[in-house]
């Protein structure tokens, strides 16, 4: 990744009346990578996007992106940022190739420009055959792919993705991510927002937002190990019996398929804590120590934003 970063925000805040969407952000995103923006939904994630790109101005504090700044500068940031939404934004009732010359036409590229970059699209993104067809009638995947093509035919420098896998199959979802890696090897910065933890995982950095405010921001393996939580992995035949007696007594439990992940920032041994508790769940009870993951602290500090808003 390039260390100029792409974007900077500094005290990023924006109101909408009384309520504080997007609270004193401050973000640093560097050029030439993935940057993972996460959070619940209402986190502020949305809002912040459109702040970055000058869809909407900001209640106070600065935004510069690509040496741009937001929303002063949005018409001269139009032609090198590429900003695909989580709905589908482009018209059912055109087809793939009219959709994609009518867009073409709005970045402002010549009639042999058009042609040789949807060309190209085309065969990256596997819509020659469909080139004909009305957006409308596609599947969700080809949708997908319909979508990012139309957001990069001007080979812009920087792509702004709003949770762009939520209606997609996993296999969808694989090829759309190979995708972002050969754009990030040909130089483009891509932010994007997604509620999955393995996307989460192949960012190159990722920042949590939660009631509008940053919580942590780094690497995966920064934001694991600055979050410093110890976990267990319970299983057994009285999980929801465990699963009552941890959250009551203000542990973070979350059900993983057919076992619980226990998890604590304190120094207190689960196990030993368990015993003492309920000698029965203790016996009936297989706990592991288990290495943490990024569920596991994104699900805390959720939490733990839920508990200081109350």
């Amino acid at each position: 990744m390039n260390a100029q970063p792409a974007i900077v925000a500094r005290g990023l805040t924006r109101r909408f009346g009384k309520l504080v969407a997007v609270d004193d952000v401050d973000l640093a995103i560097p050029g030439a990578g993935i940057y993972g923006f996460l959070g619940p939904n209402g986190s502020g994630k949305s809002t912040t996007i459109r702040m970055l790109c000058g869809l909407l101005a900001p209640s106070s504090g600065t935004v510069e992106v690509l040496g741009h700044q937001m929303p002063r500068d949005a018409e001269q940031l139009r032609r090198q940022l590429g900003y695909m939404t989580q709905r589908f934004s482009l018209w059912d009732d055109l087809t793939v190739l009219e959709n994609l010359e009518f867009m073409a036409r709005i970045f402002g590229l010549d009639r042999a420009a058009r042609r040789q970059r949807i060309a190209e699209l085309s065969k990256e993104y596997d819509l020659a055959a469909v080139m004909r067809q009305r957006a409308g009638t596609m599947s969700g995947g080809q949708r997908q792919r319909l979508a990012l093509a139309a957001a990069t035919l001007h080979r812009p420098e920087l792509l702004l993705l709003d949770e762009p896998t939520s209606a997609v199959d996993p296999q969808s979802r694989r090829d759309f991510w190979e995708s972002l890696f050969r754009l990030v090897e040909r130089g483009t910065t891509i932010l994007v927002s997604t509620h999955y933890m393995d996307e989460a995982e192949r960012c190159h950095r990722l920042v949590y937002i939660s009631y509008g405010r940053v919580l942590t921001a780094g690497t995966a393996d920064e934001v694991v190990a600055h979050a410093g939580l110890r976990t267990w992995e319970v299983r057994g035949a009285a999980l929801n019996a465990v699963l009552e007696a941890t959250e009551a007594a203000g542990w973070m439990a979350v059900p993983f398929g057919n076992s619980l992940h226990v998890s604590s920032a304190s120094r207190d041994d689960f196990p030993a804590w368990l015993a003492g508790t309920s000698a029965d769940l203790a016996r009936d009870s297989a706990i592991t120590p288990v290495a943490t993951g990024l569920e596991d602290v994104f699900i805390a500090l959720t939490q733990d934003a839920n508990g200081r808003a109350r």
